[in-house]
């Protein structure tokens, strides 16, 4: 990092003033930032021991990627010397817009026709996802999405994806089709038996209640698998 030869000691402000970070962004633009210098820049000021640049050195030391401090509490930011409450929301803030705009789908326009079209809607909410979370994307009669709902989360089972909770909010909005979707934190996106099992039950409730289940799709570590391109209900 071209800061890394000056001191920790070294505020924002002592540094040349086309190396600081907001100058940097302004000439280069923020792609040519490295992560420290952009939380840096969000930060602002540094410590009586250190300047910003180190600060964020030392967070982006501490939790090694972006990922981790994106998931990490308040409470463990702040375990980074000299980053206090303040400093440690300014952090959460600035992440969770960057995670709502990696999300951002114009719902009214995305049409899904494939699982390939699910993942692009969905892989990246469930990047974040440490437990297992079930999710229900609702359809209008165009295949256009209404809304990804949240059924549940903390583990795959018997209660998790009752079909009362998984229609319930499709009947509400009065949706045309359901396509189901959810994850698996080992990292291995294939279908476990209770997965084939839940997928069939699912499929025979929306029979009774007229609605369209177009498939279950299971996510892994950037992987994903259809039950329906699979045959298995």
């Amino acid at each position: 990092m071209e800061t890394s030869s000056h001191s920790n000691h070294t505020a924002v402000r002592e540094l040349p003033f086309e190396e600081r970070p907001r100058e940097r962004l302004k000439r280069l633009g923020p792609e040519a930032l490295q992560d420290a210098e952009l939380i840096a820049i969000l930060l602002r000021t540094g410590t009586t021991q250190m300047g910003a640049v180190a600060l964020a050195q030392e967070v982006v030391r501490h939790f090694q990627n972006l990922r981790s401090i994106a998931r990490a509490s308040l409470t463990e930011l702040q375990e980074v010397k000299g980053l206090g409450v303040v400093k440690a929301v300014e952090i959460k803030a600035a992440l969770e817009l960057g995670k709502r705009l990696a999300q951002y789908t114009d719902m009214n326009r995305f049409r899904v026709k494939t699982a390939a079209d699910v993942s692009t809607l969905l892989m990246a909410p469930f990047k974040d996802c440490e437990v297992e979370t079930f999710k229900s994307v609702l359809l209008n009669t165009k295949n256009e999405v209404i809304r990804a709902v949240d059924v549940s989360s903390g583990g795959l089972d018997a209660t998790m994806a009752l079909p009362r909770d998984v229609f319930r909010q499709a009947i509400r909005e009065a949706a045309h089709s359901v396509i189901v979707a959810h994850n698996h934190p080992s990292g291995d996106p294939e279908p476990s038996k209770s997965d084939i099992e839940l997928t069939k039950r699912l499929a025979e409730a929306a029979k009774v209640l007229g609605i369209r289940f177009l498939d279950h799709v299971v996510f892994g570590d950037g992987r994903y698998v259809s039950l329906k391109e699979r045959n298995l209900f």
